[in-house]
């Protein structure tokens, strides 16, 4: 039963208060003709009609189930076992909802535990919270743990970043007299200028750079955390979980805090979300983290048990110390990445990792034999890489399409200064065949 608290008498003295007579006055500025939309929906249908008829229309989609795919940009196409969906479907992971009370919410609060634990160990970092909302808004809780912990007012953002994390912080810090300062990259490497880099980071609250970065290449993750440290600023890093099955962890390069899209983790594409953000930090920036943090204890017998350690929001501490207003966290993909990473273990992951490495160069190695395809840059990549096209990457994706394909991403609008030029990408989803498939039909609609 819904929770209506309003009774009628309730409902005609707020109308009357604001000068209304019915909730339909409420839409007066809405054309008539738009103000009570009414679905045309068929009679009457039997359950499998329903269903057959929802199948017909979904399967009008182009989507990844069908057709083999090169787009990654930050959400990525990952083989899911079978176990994860069962596991994280059971009822009392589904349901148990919030874990304020420790003796009702043991099962969550140990899921969140596991989860902080086999994080720090991918990320090499000293503390995980719970969880964020996605990889955009971890960047910038991230950022803001910068302010607070050096109370300096810029930050310092590698050009090579996720241009969608760059504009989530931007919107994060609107109005809060907060600097963003967005650094230069080398069009022949795809590297940020380390140059520009170091003079912008005098003063700065952060660096925060992409590990790999967007357009795929791998920076130089140790030389950035020396300009980094060298100005007195915090090293961000944001970092594609799944590449840390191959690559040194951030906390390798001494990172204050690395942050990252944990979507990869057994998640799925989901039309775009929810999605999963991962948060870590050295272990004395912990009480500037937003979220929660659940640590092991002992009960009055002894025996081992879960509890919530720490919660830095504005409901649980004075105000004025409050570190951030996110009072909750990505409980089911939370446990989905823990039940994912507990069934693949750390040889799974490396596995992965190696497959979506191994893969892409062979991709890189079948396109750029194409004639008019140059693959740009010198610098290490993983599993992405940036291609310059004779025509502009929107027409040759949609002629890719026709064709079956599902191409890279298109860098018009991002990264103009490449000219027509796409970012691709390889997992281990994609076959020897699909990608030799894939080359020869790029090679057609150039």
């Amino acid at each position: 039963m819904s929770y209506v608290p309003h009774t009628d008498a309730d409902r005609e003295q707020m109308l009357a208060a604001i000068g209304v007579n019915t909730v339909a006055d409420l839409f007066n500025d809405i054309p008539e003709g738009l103000r009570f939309p009414e679905l045309q929906l068929p009679g009457p249908r039997s359950e499998q009609e329903v269903r057959a008829r929802l199948t017909e229309l979904a399967e009008t989609n182009n989507h990844v189930g069908q057709l083999p795919s090169f787009l990654g940009a930050g959400a990525y196409g990952h083989y899911v076992p079978a176990a994860v969906g069962y596991i994280n479907q059971r009822g009392e992971f589904l349901t148990a909802y919030t874990p304020y009370q420790p003796e009702l919410s043991q099962g969550t609060l140990q899921g969140i535990y596991e989860y902080q634990t086999m994080i720090c160990q991918i990320y090499g970092m000293d503390v995980s919270n719970a969880s964020m909302y996605d990889g955009g808004t971890a960047l910038a809780e991230g950022a803001l743990m910068t302010i607070g912990a050096t109370r300096r007012r810029k930050l310092v953002v590698a050009g090579t970043l996720h241009p969608a994390y760059r504009q989530v912080l931007r919107t994060y810090t609107v109005g809060l007299g907060v600097e963003i300062v967005e650094v230069p990259w080398d069009p022949a490497t795809l590297q940020v200028d380390l140059a520009a880099l170091r003079a912008a980071a005098e003063g700065a609250a952060c660096v925060a750079v992409g590990y790999p970065n967007f357009l795929g290449a791998i920076e130089d993750m140790a030389e950035i955390g020396r300009i980094a440290h060298g100005a007195g600023a915090l090293f961000l890093v944001a970092s594609y979980p799944m590449a840390l099955g191959l690559l040194k962890p951030p906390g390798a390069f001494d990172a204050d805090i690395a942050i990252g899209e944990g979507q990869p983790f057994g998640a799925g594409l989901n039309f775009g979300g929810p999605y999963l953000g991962v948060l870590t930090c050295k272990q004395n920036l912990v009480r500037l983290m937003p979220g929660r943090v659940v640590g092991v204890t002992a009960d009055v017998e002894g025996k081992r048990g879960f509890v919530m350690t720490l919660r830095t929001r504005e409901q649980d501490i004075r105000r004025e110390r409050a570190t951030s207003n996110i009072c909750t966290n990505q409980g089911l993909i939370q446990l989905t990445a823990t039940v994912y990473l507990a069934l693949m273990g750390a040889r799974g992951v490396k596995e992965v990792a190696h497959l979506c490495y191994q893969k892409a160069h062979y991709l890189a190695q079948q396109v750029g034999a194409l004639p008019g395809v140059e693959v740009v840059g010198t610098s290490p990549y993983f599993n992405e890489f940036v291609v310059r096209l004779p025509r502009p990457a929107a027409e040759v994706n949609a002629a890719l399409l026709g064709l079956g394909f599902i191409g890279g991403y298109d860098l018009a609008t991002d990264y103009p200064d490449l000219g027509d030029a796409m970012l691709l990408c390889a997992t281990e989803l994609n076959t020897r065949a699909q990608i030799d498939r894939f080359a020869e039909a790029l090679g057609e609609v150039l």
